[in-house]
């Protein structure tokens, strides 16, 4: 069977694999193997464990959505990092998202002093007086 993680930055990941496990906050844990019945879930945060062979790859993701029908596990997600085990994998995603929340915070504050500094040239040109 195949697996194909995608985030709205491309695929993360796209090989064959055995079988895959499903860690889901809302719908508890599940296994999908080969021939399995179409499933559709909707995962908020949670895990997927995919294995080939004797490697194990794990997958943390946050918002997403798990899709498998003809022997496919397509899964959308928001957020994701993929490790050789769930706490590096968690952890590498927790830095990021740590980093971005950073820069957020930081545009924010930019995009309020060039907001004060546009009133302050608009006052001093004398725009919108009559």
């Amino acid at each position: 069977m195949r697996i194909i993680v995608s985030t709205h930055q491309g695929n993360l990941y796209n090989e064959e694999v055995d079988y895959v496990v499903v860690h889901s906050a809302t719908d508890g844990e599940y296994a999908i193997m080969s021939d399995h019945i179409p499933v559709i879930s909707v995962m908020e945060e949670g895990y997927i464990k995919f294995v080939r062979g004797n490697e194990e790859y794990y997958v943390v993701l946050v918002s997403g959505i798990l899709e498998f029908h003809d022997n496919t596990v397509v899964v959308l997600v928001q957020e994701a990092h993929i490790g050789q085990n769930k706490d590096s994998a968690k952890a590498h995603l927790e830095q990021i998202r740590k980093e971005r929340m950073e820069l957020n915070k930081k545009e924010a504050i930019d995009f309020t002093q060039k907001e004060k500094e546009l009133h302050e040239n608009i006052k001093k040109a004398g725009a919108g007086s009559l």
